[in-house]
């Protein structure tokens, strides 16, 4: 974060900062601790605002990990609103599957266990958003995918695109050269999409948001 934002920059958005539900804080208490990357509260507050003002009967989640984000969107959905999401982690659908029974939104949730490139071409039925949040080596064929599966006018929202900063970065760590490749190669993909109205903000580690043309 720090080689995105500025930290004086960071402390001032954080003094706005308004949350007040208490299983939203333990989640990100948890993942804190236990070092399971959730999406940043920035960005959180971007995909809740979207959310709100686009009002989407059905979105798709690619990557649950703790179900942070999803509840995030389902308390956020109109009364008829649901969203679909897909892990593969068992350990992390077990630690998701126990938030969302805290949460009281089951009703708006419905969990796809597995490899999201084995599960998303066997939905039959589009979405009006859709969050990509997973591997950075499946980003492109993810890509594909959800193109597919966006209905006209919807929103891709995207994050890490920035990657800690590595994206625009001319030296890369060892360590984040081959996942930094992924984001380029996706981030150029994602841009010069034909059928995407495409752009990548600097919030939190990056969000692209992409409409469906």
């Amino acid at each position: 974060m720090g080689e995105i934002i500025y930290e004086n920059q960071l402390r001032y958005l954080t003094s706005f900062r308004k949350e007040s539900d208490q299983l939203i804080l333990e989640i990100e208490t948890f993942a804190k601790e236990k070092r399971v990357p959730i999406l940043d509260w920035l960005s959180v507050e971007l995909l809740v605002n979207l959310i709100s003002s686009h009002k989407p009967k059905r979105v798709l989640e690619i990557g649950t990990a703790i179900g942070y984000s999803t509840i995030k969107i389902a308390q956020n959905l109109s009364k008829r609103g649901a969203v679909h999401t897909i892990e593969k982690s068992s350990d992390n659908i077990l630690i998701a599957n126990e938030n969302f029974q805290k949460s009281g939104l089951t009703d708006k949730i419905r969990l796809f266990e597995g490899d999201a490139l084995s599960i998303m071409p066997q939905l039959k039925k589009k979405y009006d958003f859709i969050f990509l949040d997973a591997d950075k080596e499946d980003y492109e064929n993810l890509l594909d995918y959800s193109v597919m599966l966006l209905k006209k006018r919807g929103i891709l929202f995207v994050d890490n695109l920035l990657w800690h900063g590595h994206a625009a970065a001319q030296r890369v760590p060892p360590s984040y050269k081959n996942s930094t490749d992924h984001i380029r190669k996706f981030n150029k993909k994602f841009m010069q999409h034909p059928k995407l109205q495409s752009t990548i903000l600097p919030v939190g580690d990056g969000i692209g948001l992409g409409v469906r043309l």
